[in-house]
């Protein structure tokens, strides 16, 4: 009876989700500006000059760096010890009340 149940409620899940969901189609731009035959798309062409521009900046301003923040509260080094911090200190909590409580084992500790 109760796989029955179970089976019965992931098909009316199923069913459901389907009926409330609509389909997603790729939207095509087309031609933006028909004169010009452009597309809001960049071409390749405009595309390596951008990224051309791009590298001679980086290497005219070589301090800037990459524009990875490691140091910050968001960048790499920031979030892995703010995740740190959070994961360590709800292990050393569970870890502190292990050794109290009724099921700790009598002189161990």
């Amino acid at each position: 009876m109760n796989k029955a149940l179970l089976g019965a409620a992931i098909f009316a899940v199923a069913v459901i989700s389907m009926g409330m969901t609509e389909q997603a189609f790729a939207q095509y731009m087309g031609n933006v500006d028909k004169e010009s035959g452009k597309t809001g798309k960049n071409t390749l062409e405009e595309a390596l000059k951008l990224q051309r521009e791009r590298v001679e900046s980086a290497k005219t301003n070589p301090s800037t760096g990459s524009g990875t923040p490691y140091l910050a509260a968001d960048g790499v080094l920031g979030a892995s010890a703010i995740a740190a911090a959070v994961f360590g200190g709800i292990a050393a909590a569970f870890f502190f009340r292990s050794r109290t409580g009724r099921y700790a084992a009598q002189g161990r500790g």
